[in-house]
């Protein structure tokens, strides 16, 4: 099993948020309306780690090893939404998100892969452990940089706990991992080719619900990420490759073969549904 393993390195590492984030050095003048608002809206995002985690110990019911570790991280990523809400009970009370607003992205999600669904959320920390990296740099007040590097460094954890389940999937699943893991990167690292933020946050996940079935389309502010993203912390073309160049670093370690570029990992994925279609052992549906 890899929780126990897991749970006492991040056990280890965990910061408290009354020792650790340095509430003394907040600076009024340094904090502007239009960050504080993006705050809020972050706030709510990371609250929806309740409907994936909801997700995730439905569509795992087999494995009680990464269901067990669904409660590690489920801990810190609520954590993160607490953390921004009481920056704003502190310095901005009027933006706090009310008890409506968070449950409003609490939905069902549509069942899906495990393996593809681990493989996203994968790369969505990846993303964003950049996207708060980003954020401390355009942030002027010293406390949010503060909680956005804490932040930062939280996510990037969680993306190496979820690599050590895919190295475990691979020597369970084989083929089916590598084919899943390759189509869902392929999507991940193809962002500039999309016109919206690949971030599981803003993907359809409830067919019924469409289209007001992504995290994002459910906040107050629905257009609030692209804004954030595009004329806020600028989030441009060069932090976009670093993603891009994490996600095909990794898979290459993983699925121990060199990709150094999307299209390489494209071909990749092709040889792997081929092999899966070949395969007289070949899952439903591949």
């Amino acid at each position: 099993m890899l929780y126990p393993e897991l749970f006492k390195q991040l056990e280890a590492v965990r910061w408290n948020m009354d020792h650790d984030i340095p509430w003394a050095d907040f600076d009024a003048a340094r904090l502007s309306d239009e960050q504080a608002m993006t705050i809020k809206m972050n706030a709510i995002t990371e609250w929806a780690a309740l409907p994936a985690t909801e997700m995730f110990l439905r569509d795992n019911r087999g494995d009680s090893d990464f269901s067990a570790f669904m409660s590690v991280w489920f801990f810190e990523e609520q954590k993160h939404s607490l953390v921004l809400m009481e920056y704003l009970r502190r310095f901005r009370p009027e933006l706090v998100p009310s008890e409506a607003e968070l449950h409003e992205v609490r939905f069902e999600f549509d069942p899906a892969p495990a393996l593809e669904t681990l493989m996203l959320h994968f790369c969505g920390e990846i993303r964003l452990n950049h996207w708060y990296r980003r954020a401390a740099e355009w942030h002027t007040e010293p406390v949010i940089r503060h909680i956005y590097e804490t932040l930062a460094r939280d996510e990037a954890r969680h993306g190496g706990a979820y690599l050590r389940y895919m190295k475990r999937a691979l020597a369970r699943c084989g083929d089916e991992a590598r084919a899943a893991f390759a189509k869902v990167g392929v999507l991940m690292a193809s962002a500039r080719r999309t016109a919206q933020a690949l971030h599981p946050t803003n993907l359809h996940v409830n067919a019924r619900l469409f289209p007001r079935d992504t995290v994002q389309s459910r906040l107050p502010d629905t257009q609030w990420l692209e804004r954030w993203l595009d004329q806020q912390i600028r989030f441009d073309a060069a932090w976009e490759s670093k993603v891009v160049e994490r996600i095909l670093h990794n898979l290459s370690l993983l699925l121990e073969r060199s990709f150094a570029s999307v299209q390489e990992l494209n071909r990749y994925r092709k040889e792997m549904a081929a092999a899966l279609a070949a395969s007289p052992a070949a899952p439903a549906g591949a």
